[in-house]
């Protein structure tokens, strides 16, 4: 299985990390493309896109300012799969990658991706306290996965906060 290239560029409004990708993702080459994957339409019910895209168009949404990426680069089937050496070596080169593309906001995509990333247990919805690289917004929003017992109303909900986070920055 082969990792997926990072849609990520300095300046950007959001970017969405991820556990890993998928073994779909792994195959067609584009972020949260899982047919069971709920990432697309969650995005658009929050309101923060016009329309659903479709996983292979995940690239074009650089052009909107938002970005892609994973803790750990390896496809699995599972998060479980990911190792605790991975999910060291990740942690650091993402605290790299958000120190230099610096978004506006970090979402971890899963309270498990910014437990990894941040390494605090008691993590709760939304804007985090204490960012691990100032000046940069940590937002916990659920994950997208059809395993996620939330409705999607629920999680597009959560999601939502970040429209009012980014209208209350001078930077987007």
């Amino acid at each position: 299985m082969n990792p997926i290239p990072d849609h990520i560029k300095k300046g950007l409004s959001i970017l969405f990390i991820g556990f890993n990708p998928s073994i779909r993702s792994s195959e067609t080459g584009h972020h949260y493309a899982n047919p069971s994957n709920r990432f697309w339409t969650i995005l658009h019910k929050a309101g923060l896109t016009e329309r659903k895209f479709n996983p292979s168009e995940d690239g074009t949404l650089l052009e909107t300012g938002y970005g892609f990426t994973n803790i750990v680069p390896r496809p699995t089937r599972n998060a479980q799969e990911i190792t605790a050496g991975e999910y060291s070596e990740g942690r650091e080169i993402l605290m790299e990658k958000i120190s230099f593309y610096r978004p506006k906001i970090a979402c971890f995509v899963g309270k498990g991706v910014y437990q990894h990333y941040s390494k605090r247990r008691n993590v709760a919805w939304g804007e985090q306290n204490n960012p691990i690289v100032p000046g940069t917004i940590e937002f916990v929003a659920p994950s997208s996965s059809g395993l996620v017992r939330m409705s999607v109303d629920d999680i597009a909900a959560i999601y939502t906060q970040m429209k009012d986070l980014l209208k209350g920055s001078s930077r987007c």
